[in-house]
C-alpha cells in the first residue's frame, strides 16, 4: 500500500470530499480489487480539475482499467457513481473558483477537437441518466404517483435551472386532464401562488442548486393546507427529505457541460408515464381533445 499512501498524502492539508474519498479509499484499500486499487490511486493524487472534466472511459483509460470498472469503484467508495464524487468536488470548487475561472478551465480541458466536444457532452450526458437510475427509489416513485393522479390540483414550483423542467411537467400534466400550474416566482410574487393550493393538491418542487428560503415556505404552506409534496432534487433535499411525501434524485451537472434540467425533465417523462398507465382513460381522451382543438385552431395539415 505504499503507493497509495504517497498518493494520498500529497492531498494531506485538503477536506471535504477529497478527505472522505482519502478516508474511504485507506478504510477499504484490503478488500478492493488490482484494478480498483488503480482507480483509487489516480483518484488521490489527480486534481479536483482533472476529475471534474474527466469521463469514465478517460478514466479508465489513464489508470489502465475500464470505465465499468471505474463506475464500480465509485460505488464502492460510497459515491453511487463518478457523477456523484465529481457532484462533491464540484461544491467545494465552485464555491472556491470565480464562474470565469471555471469557464475558462473547461474550455482549456474540452480543447478544440469538435468531435471531442460532441462525445463528451454525451458521456457526461449518460453518466448522469445512467447515476439517475441507479437512484432511483421505488417506493418513493410509487407514491409520488399515486398522489398525482388523485390530486385535484398540482403546482409546479421550479426557478432558474430548475424552471424549464417545473413548467414542462405542468404542461404535460394539463394535456392528460391534470388541473396543475407551474411557478417559478420567488419573493413577495410567490404568495400568490401558494395561496390558491388547497387540501389534497400536489406540491411538486424541483429543488434548484442553492438552497432558497422559498423551499422552506412551500414546504410549510404545503403542510398548514394538507396537500402533498414531491421533492425532485439533487440530493435528495438534504434537510427536506423527511419533511416530504416522496423525494426523487435528479442529479445536477458536475462540471456544466450538458444542461441542468436534463434528469428532471426525464423525472418527470417517468411520472407522466406511469400517470397515463394508471388513468389511461383520462389521458386518452385529452389527448384527442387537444388533437381537436389543434385541428380547429390549425387546420389538419398541422394536427
Amino acid at each position: 500500500m505504499i503507493a497509495t499512501e504517497e498518493s494520498i498524502a500529497v492531498m494531506e492539508n485538503t477536506h471535504g470530499p477529497v478527505e472522505q474519498l482519502r478516508a474511504k479509499v485507506r478504510q477499504l484499500w484490503d478488500e478492493l480489487s488490482p484494478a480498483e486499487r488503480a482507480v483509487c490511486q489516480f483518484l488521490v493524487s489527480a486534481s479536483p480539475e482533472q476529475i471534474l472534466f474527466a469521463s469514465a472511459q478517460e478514466l479508465g483509460a489513464a489508470t489502465g482499467t475500464s470505465n465499468a470498472t471505474v463506475v464500480r469503484t465509485m460505488q464502492r467508495l460510497g459515491f453511487g457513481g463518478l457523477p456523484g464524487l465529481k457532484r462533491a468536488l464540484a461544491a467545494e470548487f465552485t464555491s472556491a473558483v470565480a464562474p470565469d475561472i471555471r469557464l475558462k478551465q473547461r474550455i482549456s480541458h474540452v480543447g478544440q477537437d469538435l468531435s471531442g466536444i460532441w462525445e463528451r457532452v454525451f458521456d457526461e450526458a449518460r453518466e448522469r441518466i445512467d447515476h439517475c437510475r441507479r437512484l432511483f427509489d421505488a417506493e418513493a416513485f410509487k407514491k409520488a404517483v399515486e398522489l398525482l393522479v388523485n390530486a385535484p390540483g398540482v403546482l409546479v414550483f421550479g426557478t432558474g435551472a430548475s424552471d424549464p423542467a417545473a413548467r414542462h411537467l405542468a404542461l404535460k400534466l394539463g394535456r392528460r386532464g391534470h388541473r396543475a400550474r407551474a411557478t417559478s416566482a420567488t419573493g413577495f410574487a410567490l404568495a400568490d401562488d401558494l395561496l390558491a393550493l388547497g387540501h389534497g393538491d400536489v406540491l411538486v418542487i424541483f429543488q434548484p442548486g442553492r438552497r432558497l428560503k422559498e423551499i422552506t415556505v412551500l414546504i410549510d404552506r404545503a403542510h398548514a393546507v394538507g396537500a402533498g409534496i414531491v421533492l425532485i432534487s439533487d440530493e435528495l433535499g438534504g434537510e427536506f427529505a423527511d419533511r416530504v411525501d416522496a423525494a426523487l434524485a435528479a442529479p445536477h451537472t458536475p462540471t456544466g457541460i450538458t444542461g441542468e434540467p436534463l434528469t428532471g425533465i426525464i423525472v418527470a417523462d417517468a411520472l407522466l408515464l406511469a400517470l397515463d398507465s394508471l388513468d389511461q382513460t383520462r389521458s386518452v381522451e385529452h389527448s384527442h381533445q387537444l388533437s381537436a382543438l389543434r385541428e380547429q385552431l390549425l387546420g389538419p395539415r398541422f394536427r
